[in-house]
């Protein structure tokens, strides 16, 4: 998604929940320096998942009930959510791809990348405490922000872990993408967040990510599925 597209989006969610641009975009500059000898170059993504069939794993409640899912789609591509990168771990599953604002459980997240997994690192306002924390440890690294992108911290499109995660098997031209642990309802999966101090905002902002998915199935080139009870609106249950 082009950032003149995207960013009409981003004015909305800005106001919806208060975000400074300008801490935004600061957080995206000091992500940039950090990553600035070791930022992967994003056609490694392309490569991973252009024509591919792409499996997007968030932390939702369903996850642990369609676990057997990703099991018999053992040569799908995988993209885990942050916090859901744990559940694979967990379950023996291996993750391509973590998408991930680093709230989720650190150790896993270090144990994903330690495993070969892309991690996908998103900078925002509130996070650069982790960014500081977290990101010298992962050795392959994909940069990414929500506002302007700067050198080696791209914008692909998407608010919450979960939907960025759809924006960028879009964006990379995935074959299929299926939806497992995205429920995106009014409850947070036990491998959401390590802790979740405000669950009223955390659903408005599952809420906020769905709206996105809806609009991106609307012009979508790849094929879309949910295994949720409730697929999202666009796309198929599978």
């Amino acid at each position: 998604m082009r950032f003149v597209d995207w960013f009409p989006y981003y004015q909305n969610i800005r106001a919806e929940f208060g975000y400074s641009t300008e801490k935004d975009q600061e957080a995206a500059r000091t992500l940039s320096a950090m990553i600035e000898k070791k930022a992967l170059d994003p056609k490694v993504l392309q490569k991973k998942l252009k024509g591919k069939n792409v499996f997007v794993v968030g932390a939702g409640p369903s996850l642990e009930e369609n676990i057997d899912v990703l099991k018999k789609n053992k040569n799908a591509v995988k993209i885990a959510a942050d916090g859901a990168a744990q559940a694979l771990l967990e379950n023996r599953i291996k993750p391509d791809i973590v998408v991930t604002d680093l709230d989720g459980d650190a150790a896993s997240l270090q144990k994903a990348a330690k495993g070969g997994a892309i991690m996908v690192v998103h900078a925002h306002g509130d996070n650069m405490p982790m960014l500081k924390k977290l990101v010298p440890k992962f050795k392959n690294l994909v940069g990414t922000t929500q506002v302007m992108p700067v050198e080696n911290v791209h914008n692909f499109g998407g608010f919450t872990d979960g939907d960025r995660c759809v924006f960028l098997a879009e964006e990379f031209g995935a074959k299929k993408i299926v939806l497992v642990g995205m429920d995106f309802g009014s409850v947070i999966g036990k491998y959401s967040k390590k802790k979740v101090k405000d669950a009223a905002l955390k659903k408005r902002k599952m809420e906020a990510g769905k709206r996105l998915l809806e609009v991106l199935a609307k012009q979508s080139r790849s094929q879309l599925f949910d295994t949720s009870k409730k697929p999202i609106r666009g796309f198929s249950p599978y």
